[in-house]
């Protein structure tokens, strides 16, 4: 599939998400795995894995998980290159994706067969080593309705030392920052827009003063009417 579609859904004058690259090179560190948290549209995980230079990519709408009895569908997208697997942070509303994205897990993953003819032929047996998600996993293609196109896989853990039924996905805060998706949402340090990823601002030369001594609240008073103006905002004072 290559990066064509990739770039084909996005606005790269309005956004800066990488355009990226086929990778030609390995890692040393081995093949990664990134699983991102996505709230967009619908929340769902993003599972990639790194293959043929980009991350072969699924939505995983009701995440991954560490009991055999269960089988995520996986419906899988466009590839991405390799260094949108380090993002977190916000993409603007009315761009593609647009939403929050935390990074959930990451590691690396051994293919326990020849991963390029695996996905070819849609059976993917793997071990991963993140740091939520350990031990063998599969994915296999699901044959599903014409219209599908091939998109729909299963995606589930194999039975081993690793596997439980507690719920993994009660593991919900980014492996990169500790944050939660809406502490990410708020803070809004990483924002793709049309001219860069925006950083946190830098506090680092503010002054420092004492914490004042009085100080009074701001409380709600009985009024017979709101105020008026587009520059007020109201809420209910039970």
């Amino acid at each position: 599939m290559g990066l064509h579609t990739y770039r084909k859904k996005r606005n790269f004058k309005r956004t800066s998400e990488p355009r990226g690259r086929v990778s030609k090179r390995g890692s040393r560190a081995g093949l990664q795995f990134v699983i991102q948290k996505h709230d967009a549209s619908r929340l769902h995980y993003d599972f990639r894995l790194q293959l043929d230079g980009v991350l072969k990519s699924w939505a995983v709408p009701k995440g991954p998980s560490l009991d055999p009895a269960r089988k995520a569908l996986a419906v899988q997208v466009e590839d991405h290159p390799l260094d949108y697997g380090d993002f977190e942070g916000v993409i603007p509303a009315g761009n593609y994706g647009g939403g929050t994205v935390l990074l959930w897990d990451r590691g690396t993953w051994e293919p326990l067969s020849d991963a390029a003819a695996g996905f070819a032929s849609g059976k993917l047996h793997f071990i991963l080593n993140g740091e939520k998600l350990r031990g063998e996993f599969a994915i296999i293609r699901m044959r599903g309705r014409a219209g599908d196109a091939g998109k729909n896989w299963l995606l589930f853990k194999v039975k081993d030392k690793y596997a439980t039924d507690a719920d993994v996905l009660n593991s919900d805060t980014s492996v990169k920052t500790k944050r939660s998706l809406e502490t990410i949402a708020g803070d809004r340090d990483d924002v793709w827009n049309k001219k860069k990823v925006q950083k946190a601002v830098n506090l680092s030369a503010a002054k420092k003063f004492a914490w004042p001594r009085d100080f009074s609240p701001q409380l709600a008073v009985l009024a017979e009417h709101p105020p008026a103006g587009e520059q007020w905002l109201h809420e209910i004072k039970f």
